[in-house]
Formats: structure tokens, C-alpha cells, sequence
């Protein structure tokens, strides 16, 4: 298991301005890069061109004010892979969260394919400009295959989260993906792959937590799903996720999404702990959340930030994503008409209902323990 010493130190050589790499080392570092260079060589044989375009109002019948949601980040973020705008992670939460809130959602895409962290900064500049109510960020990957030090790559994303925080959004971030789940990348590089980019994830989510955001860990989310059915979840390139793959990343995001713009309450958490044991546990089991706690009324500990972690979509998101479903999400599919969407978006109609369900379940008392 990921150790929270290796996350802890790589987030303190953020904080304190260290170019130390992970625990690996940077010949590690060296591999990937190289392995990273002929899996290069099989995606771009399959150009997917520009992402997308799916900025614009979602929900537009619903009354009130439009919510601002802005998504930042590198091409998981941007969409690209897919072929029409409905298909792209962005639509789909905007779909999703104009349906949660009663209200239009307005979708300002500043995330770019190929970005590294060190991007953010400019795409903070405009995604402010739109008024966030929440902004959405999925990044990292760029930052293992371009062999960036870790320490330099959370640097970024905590000022980023803080730029966020102090312009009055709420912030979700998407930690880094598993790239030992892509195709082009062999053993026993793919290992190494996978360690870095966990190691990647636990350190961004302390950052993320310290600064007032909300991690989810992507990780090998549907890991099986992805090895079993590749040609389903991947798309041509065999790196980038099709749109169930995107589907599935946006299902993990949503109860984390809804907690933070208070329109559902917060899941029951696995019992406090601090902010490291806690990355480094979600860094493992990917779909968890993380985010801040506290202990007696105090948010520090002895070790640093007190967090707590959440599990809520383990067994029904992978339930919902790979049967045939027979009922599906009105409002979702109205967003995203595409034949091949319907299973997609009833996915995660399925796990909304089933979060209430959960919720409506559990004793009102009940606030510890997380769930299998």
C-alpha cells in the first residue's frame, strides 16, 4: 500500500518550495517518460483531433439563476475521444447538475488536452472571469508522462484550488488517473506507471484538502471493466476513455459535487484521520472522496489537517455502467441524445437513486464507519 509518509513528503516539498521526485526516484521518472514516448507513437496513429466544443447553458426551462460551473484540467477534463459534445465529462455534469438544482447551469470549459499542472494558472485566470459556483479540475497525467517532479506539480494545483476557494467556488478535483490501466503502456513499466501516478494522487489530494477543495480518487476506477472491455471504455486511441469511460468518471465526481453546493448532505465518512493516512487510503480504492473533518472542533491535528473519507460508489457504479439498463435519466438523455449515451447517463440516474436510498436507509444518527 501507498505509504502517507511518501504523500505527506512530497506535499511538504510543495509547501516549502522542494524539487524533490516520489520515493521512485528520478529514473523511474526516466522509464515512463521513455515508455511514455512509444505509447505515444500507437495514440497519435489515431488522431482524435480538437475535444469537443460543450460550453453553453444546460437546463434551460428550469427557472432561477444559472449556476456557473467551470471544468479545468487536460484532455480527461477537455473530453477528448469522444465525437460529439454530449459524450464529454463537462456535458454530462452540467446535465446532471441542472437536473440536481432546479436551476440552468451555464458550462465554461477552460481544460485543454495535453495540459500539465502548470497550465492551471492560465486557466484559472479565465475560468474566474466566469464567475464560478463551482469549478471541477482533473489533471496529472501529463505531469507523470512529462516527468514533472510531483512536488512541483501539487505546487500548482494547490494555488490553483486556492485561487478558486478565495473567488467564492467550490472546488471538486479529479486526482490522477491509473496509468497502469493504458493499453500502450507494457510491463513492467505499466507498474512503475501505476505507483508514480498514485503517488501523484495522494499528495495532490492533501494539497486539495489543505486548501478547501474536495478530492475524488479516479485511480483504476472500473479498472476490471476497463481490462475486460477495453474496445467499450477506451476510445480508438486506446488511451483516452470513450464515453462510458468518461461516464464513469463523471459518476465519481457527482455526490461530491452535490455535497459541496450543499444541494444533498454530505454521505456518513469513515471516522477522522489525518490528511496523509487519508490520501494515501484513497489513493488506493479509487471513487473515494476526501475532504476536511474535524476533531473536538479542531481541523488540525498533531499530524496535520484532519480528513475523513467517503465510499459511495464502489458496487452501484459498476453495476450501473456495465449491465443493460431498461430505465434511464429524462433530463440526462434529453442533454445527451446520442443512442450510445443511454446506458451511460441511466448509470448515473442509478447511482443518484441509489445514493438516496442509502442515505434514507442509514439511522439519522449514524455518522461513522464508511461502508464495504
Amino acid at each position: 500500500m501507498l505509504r502517507a509518509f511518501t504523500a505527506r513528503r512530497i506535499a511538504a516539498a510543495a509547501a516549502y518550495g522542494g524539487g524533490g521526485l516520489t520515493a521512485l526516484g528520478g529514473m523511474t521518472f526516466g522509464l515512463i517518460v521513455v515508455e511514455a514516448r512509444l505509447a505515444r507513437r500507437i495514440i497519435q496513429a489515431t488522431p482524435n483531433g480538437d475535444p469537443p466544443a460543450a460550453d453553453g447553458l444546460y437546463g434551460e426551462g428550469a427557472g432561477g439563476a444559472p449556476l456557473s460551473l467551470v471544468m479545468l484540467g487536460d484532455s480527461t477534463a477537455a473530453g477528448l475521444g469522444v465525437h460529439t459534445p454530449a459524450e464529454t465529462p463537462a456535458a454530462l455534469l452540467a446535465g446532471w447538475l441542472a437536473e440536481a438544482a432546479g436551476r440552468p447551469v451555464r458550462l465554461t470549459n477552460v481544460a485543454r488536452s495535453g495540459a500539465r499542472s502548470q497550465a492551471l494558472h492560465g486557466q484559472v485566470d479565465r475560468a474566474v472571469r466566469a464567475r464560478p459556483d463551482l469549478a471541477v479540475i482533473m489533471i496529472g497525467a501529463n505531469d507523470v508522462t512529462g516527468r514533472v517532479g510531483p512536488a512541483e506539480s501539487v505546487r500548482h494545483l494547490a494555488e490553483a484550488v486556492r485561487r478558486l476557494r478565495a473567488a467564492g467556488a467550490e472546488v471538486v478535483v479529479g486526482t490522477c488517473p491509473d496509468l497502469g490501466s493504458v493499453k500502450p503502456l507494457m510491463q513492467p513499466l505499466r507498474w512503475l506507471a501505476r505507483r508514480a501516478s498514485r503517488q501523484l494522487a495522494a499528495a495532490q489530494t492533501i494539497a486539495v484538502v489543505e486548501h478547501g477543495g474536495r478530492s475524488v480518487s479516479l485511480g483504476d476506477l472500473l479498472g476490471h471493466e476497463f481490462a475486460a472491455d477495453p474496445m467499450s471504455m477506451f476510445s480508438e486511441d486506446r488511451y483516452h476513455p470513450s464515453a462510458r469511460g468518461y461516464a464513469a468518471a463523471a459518476a465519481a465526481v457527482l455526490p461530491s459535487m452535490a455535497a459541496a453546493l450543499g444541494l444533498e448532505p454530505d454521505l456518513p465518512g469513515a471516522a477522522a484521520r489525518p490528511v496523509a493516512q487519508a490520501a494515501a487510503e484513497a489513493a488506493e480504492r479509487a471513487g473515494t472522496e476526501v475532504s476536511g473533518a474535524s476533531v473536538a472542533g479542531d481541523d488540525r491535528g498533531p499530524r496535520g489537517r484532519w480528513a475523513t473519507l467517503r465510499y459511495p460508489l464502489h458496487r452501484p457504479l459498476r453495476r450501473a455502467l456495465v449491465r443493460p439498463l431498461s430505465t434511464g435519466a429524462a433530463a440526462l438523455a434529453a442533454v445527451a441524445p446520442a443512442r450510445r449515451l443511454a446506458r451511460c447517463a441511466s448509470g448515473i440516474a442509478q447511482t443518484r437513486q441509489w445514493l438516496r436510498d442509502r442515505r434514507a436507509r442509514r439511522p439519522a444518527a449514524e455518522t461513522g464507519g464508511g461502508w464495504e
